[in-house]
């Protein structure tokens, strides 16, 4: 008996069995490309922003805003409307880039403005809480599109404030504002 199990193992061993999936057809699949190309925006400056003349009535200080889409001014503290030159303007831009695409502007949080020839004392203001108003919108925001020929504007506010003992004069500065596509 163990004979016969024994030459059923070896004549077992002896035939091999060979298995394999094998497809002759190559798999592949199809795959979409694309790239979308944006025309780098374009902004330039029509109106600088300027508060106008104002009037220290009291030694107090305050504030002058100077709202986004007006050059009527509302004032707190010691400060009150001045009507000699100049003006208030609100800083005014137009803007050229890709149709029908959004995009955000970058305000700065702080610009500070310096007496045009005293260096001592109280010789700088502070701009804050700038606002921004796109093509005579209903509200200020930061982000438009553009129109479909890729143009678009809008104009900048903010508060002016006036610091106590603030030296009287021409005040000055600069300050940047970004665009960017969303």
């Amino acid at each position: 008996m163990k004979k016969i199990i024994l030459l059923a193992i070896i004549m077992a061993a002896g035939f091999t069995i060979n298995l394999s999936a094998q497809s002759s057809e190559t798999m592949n699949v199809t795959t979409d490309a694309g790239a979308n190309i944006l025309v780098a925006m374009m902004i330039s400056e029509t109106a600088s922003l300027n508060f106008g003349s104002n009037l220290l009535a009291t030694s107090a200080g305050g504030t002058v805003v100077l709202p986004s889409n007006s050059t009527t001014r509302n004032y707190t503290g010691g400060v009150a409307a001045e009507v000699s030159t100049p003006v208030a303007t609100v800083a005014a831009y137009n803007l050229n880039g890709t149709g029908l695409e959004t995009y955000a502007l970058v305000l700065p949080s702080l610009v500070t403005v310096e007496h045009a020839s005293v260096s001592s004392g109280v010789h700088t203001m502070n701009i804050t809480s700038m606002t921004a108003r796109f093509n005579d919108a209903d509200t200020d925001a930061i982000t438009s599109t553009l129109a479909a020929n890729g143009t678009d504007s809008f104009t900048l506010g903010g508060t002016l404030t006036v610091q106590e003992d603030q030296i009287s004069g021409q005040y000055s500065g600069s300050f940047q504002v970004s665009v960017d596509y969303n």
